[in-house]
């Protein structure tokens, strides 16, 4: 019999084993499936008797293809706010993966996008595999890399990160440990032995090993990746201060693989290019995941409240006819004010994520460092 639980719980030995289980819909997160992660961590953490955390998904795919996005977009149309508590909750779930305090492996195998790799790559020890492909894709359907993305996209080295925010492209394994969004890789076939070395914490390390040395028992090197023999070209392209600059430099680059870029650029969102610029950039500077994810909360209110999201969804996912009308249609035609307005301090009735101990930035002087000159 089928167990039709979006969270499956299983206690094997001294492991807490989740596992996302909507394998139908790519393991999408709901609020209720959040929720359930966020009171088995709870109870993880205070009970004694587990000593690490083990999430994967269901079926072959992947982990998780990230939120819900068409509850999400069916919230936006009716000028809802369940989507608001669902990322309030959400990002609140990320933290708590950040600072957990026991070892927590997260299986990345296939699909990791969005809200997976809000779940996954926060974790202590990230594992991949030749089936991953990792991404932050949001500003294809006009939205912006959230759940701690734009912090894990900032630290990525050169402009790496910038590169992926502003595709949304998708990664393989060793091209997301190259960028810091995964530690190790580990054969598809090899899963199943290391979700049962890990419930009774032996393996090829010997008995009574670390759950780290345990994981590192069955690593091994992932296929060959893109991104480093690219890193001359993104980093050069990618260090411009605009988006326009960013497109003018890939297009004059003399790279076939550039010239690409800068076309598949023109076919995201105007807006949602701008502002993922400005939110990674402003990442970079702010002190620590709850600041970054402070921040999201931020734009991702404003995001949701805007057009683009509805049309992106719409075009992408919905009727599928991969046309979006954006609003505006041109970076050109994007105000810095209104790029601005996306990191300023959320207004009466309005109610702020509040996990830093102080202020995100969002001080004016900034927004017009990095939007300078953006609007031509």
């Amino acid at each position: 019999m089928n167990d039709d639980r979006p969270v499956l719980l299983e206690t094997r030995g001294t492991c807490m084993h989740l596992t996302l289980n909507r394998p139908k819909a790519l393991n999408a997160l709901s609020h209720t499936m959040v929720r359930l992660l966020d009171e088995a961590l709870a109870r993880a953490e205070q009970d004694e008797a587990i000593e690490s955390v083990l999430l994967s998904g269901a079926g072959e795919r992947g982990l998780c293809a990230g939120g819900d996005i068409r509850a999400l977009h069916d919230d936006a149309r009716a000028s809802g706010r369940a989507s608001l508590e669902f990322w309030r909750d959400e990002y609140r779930l990320n933290a708590r993966i950040a600072r957990f305090p026991k070892p927590y492996v997260a299986l990345m195998d296939g699909i990791v996008m969005g809200g997976g790799v809000g779940v996954s790559a926060h974790a202590g020890i990230r594992v991949v595999t030749e089936r991953s492909r990792v991404a932050m894709p949001e500003t294809a359907i006009g939205f912006v890399p959230d759940v701690g993305g734009t912090g894990l996209l900032a630290a990525a080295p050169g402009e790496l990160g910038t590169h992926l925010a502003l595709t949304g492209r998708s990664v393989g394994a060793a091209d997301a440990i190259l960028c810091g969004l995964a530690d190790h890789h580990v054969p598809a076939r090899l899963l199943p032995a290391l979700t049962e070395a890990l419930g009774r914490q032996t393996g090829p390390a010997g008995p009574g090993a670390s759950v780290a040395d345990v994981v590192q028992g069955f690593a091994t090197e992932p296929p060959a990746g893109e991104l480093a023999a690219q890193r001359d070209w993104i980093d050069d392209c990618y260090a411009a201060d605009t988006v326009e600059d960013i497109i003018r430099k890939l297009r004059a680059s003399g790279v076939p693989a550039a010239r690409t870029v800068a076309d598949e650029l023109l076919t995201k969102s105007p807006l949602a290019l701008k502002v993922t610029l400005a939110a990674v950039r402003r990442a970079a500077r702010l002190a620590g995941l709850e600041a970054v994810l402070d921040q999201e909360f931020r734009v991702s209110s404003r995001a949701f409240e805007h057009p683009d999201f509805v049309e992106g969804v719409r075009a992408r996912i919905i009727d599928k006819d991969n046309a979006p009308q954006w609003k505006p249609g041109s970076l050109a035609e994007v105000d810095d004010q209104e790029v601005a307005r996306f990191f300023a301090p959320l207004g009466p009735g309005e109610q702020e994520l509040a996990l830093a101990p102080g202020p995100a930035d969002t001080s004016a002087r900034d927004g017009q460092d990095e939007q300078g000159g953006q609007g031509g």
